[in-house]
């Protein structure tokens, strides 16, 4: 009964296949092998645009780096104050960008408030050099509480930073999960976004992120930080093959289906017991419910593993589900979740 994040299990066998043919032979080192060039040409095919993609193993070096790739050191980046960014990427973006600012943006449902947003930037106040100059604005699609932008809150968010000159990442952690929710293509999803964090280690790869710039000229730096921040992986064959193999049969998007399936049925048993209500809407792998202590007390004895999220908007317990949970584990915990209930 292990629900506590995307990140407990293991590849995908269809992962581990890959990463094992990749290991055939000898070729270029750094990124310069067939596999990885490869992969770039289907993220352009992906996208339908030019791209320039580099490959890390964690996704903070991929925010770090694309953030540091579009701001400077005396720049801001507003996110919401529950960001990746913002809260467990242990200042990471700022050391990387060498100390550029975040600035947090309150929200209620994880989601940056247009009308906050646009009052955070205008205090930043412009050429005033006693600020940081606002830079950028980073989002999360779904954001940290499972929400997911509409293509029409994105447009607004994007038209706001554009209106203002900014530049826009998306920090795509769980990007396959968006879009399985909102069955938007992945290129629609992207319109108007800078550099993309394309998430693969929460959703079937074994260590896999790809930072996707849409202009690369936005990337021209980027080759010297990616060395710098030791994400130059000499045999990166390795990595890309998990992307590579990620893709292929539209995996990505049957893992993040599957895992957005089993939180909605988590979601709906769940809330069937005495004491239980959900504390945001369920749209992605992600759920927030508030229990009654003896109930989550006494899942927790039972050896059930899941996170207290005390700065979520209401207080909650948060479970997640996987590319590999199935409806019988998720059937066994409601099940437990049932003899504490009152």
């Amino acid at each position: 009964m292990l629900f506590a994040s995307d990140n407990v299990t293991p590849a995908n066998p269809e992962i581990i296949e890959a990463v094992a043919a990749a290991n055939d032979g000898n070729v270029m080192p750094y990124g310069a092998d067939p596999i990885s060039q490869g992969v770039r040409a289907r993220m352009a095919d992906l996208f339908d645009c030019a791209v320039d993609v580099h490959f890390a193993m964690t996704g903070t070096a991929a925010n770090a780096l694309g953030l540091a790739s579009l701001v400077p050191r005396y720049g801001a980046v507003f996110c919401t104050a529950l960001a990746h960014i913002n809260t467990d990427e242990c200042a990471a973006p700022e050391f990387f960008t060498g100390g550029a600012k975040l600035i947090d943006v309150p929200t209620q449902d994880g989601r940056l408030d247009p009308e906050l947003l646009k009052a955070a930037i205008e205090k930043s106040m412009p050429g005033f050099v006693h600020r940081p100059e606002a830079w950028a604005v980073s989002l999360s699609q779904p954001s940290e509480c499972g929400s997911v932008y509409s293509r029409e809150q994105l447009d607004e968010i994007i038209d706001i930073a554009k209106h203002y000159g900014l530049l826009v990442h998306m920090d795509g952690a769980r990007f396959a999960n968006a879009i399985a929710a909102t069955g938007t293509s992945a290129k629609d999803m992207v319109r108007g976004v800078d550099v993309l964090s394309f998430g693969g280690s929460k959703n079937g790869c074994m260590m896999a992120e790809a930072l996707v710039f849409f202009d690369p000229d936005r990337s021209r730096h980027t080759p010297f930080l990616h060395k710098r921040a030791g994400m130059l992986c000499s045999k990166m064959r390795f990595v890309s093959a998990q992307i590579a193999a990620y893709l292929d049969h539209d995996l990505w998007l049957k893992n993040a289906a599957h895992a957005n399936a089993m939180a909605q049925r988590l979601a709906d048993g769940m809330c069937k017991l005495k004491g239980v209500r959900l504390a945001a809407p369920v749209e992605t792998n992600m759920v927030f419910l508030v229990l009654p202590q003896v109930m989550a007390d006494g899942l927790k004895a039972a050896g059930a593993e899941f996170y207290w999220i005390g700065d979520f908007p209401i207080p909650a317990h948060r479970f997640v589900t996987a590319w590999n949970t199935s409806e019988q584990m998720v059937d066994e915990f409601i099940t437990t979740a049932a003899r504490f209930s009152g």
